[in-house]
């Protein structure tokens, strides 16, 4: 399954960098990252379960967004790309 994973942080609450960087940290492990703030991930159901977890336990609920996009292949496959960054192709191979 294709997630995408978009979220907003307030780091002017003393707790906020620190939220923050565990959040970026659990999309980079599991993703790719499009915008400072949106990762997009190729993932099994139970890595999902898992990312999800991760993420639920590190935001604050009362200050900070976490937003969920499921996206099907042939969505994935109609997205446009424009500008700084050329997008990753997960499914491609991958050369070292």
């Amino acid at each position: 399954m294709t997630v995408l994973i978009c979220y907003d942080v307030r780091v002017s609450d003393p707790q906020g960098p620190r939220r923050l960087r565990k959040i970026a940290r659990a999309c980079r492990d599991h993703g790719v990252r499009v915008q400072y703030s949106v990762f997009e991930c190729v993932l099994e159901p139970k890595d999902w379960v898992v990312l999800r977890a991760r993420l639920l336990g590190a935001f604050d609920s009362e200050c900070d967004s976490l937003r969920f996009y499921f996206l099907s292949e042939d969505d994935a496959r109609k997205t446009e790309h424009h500008g700084a960054r050329a997008p990753l192709d997960v499914e491609g191979p991958l050369v070292l």
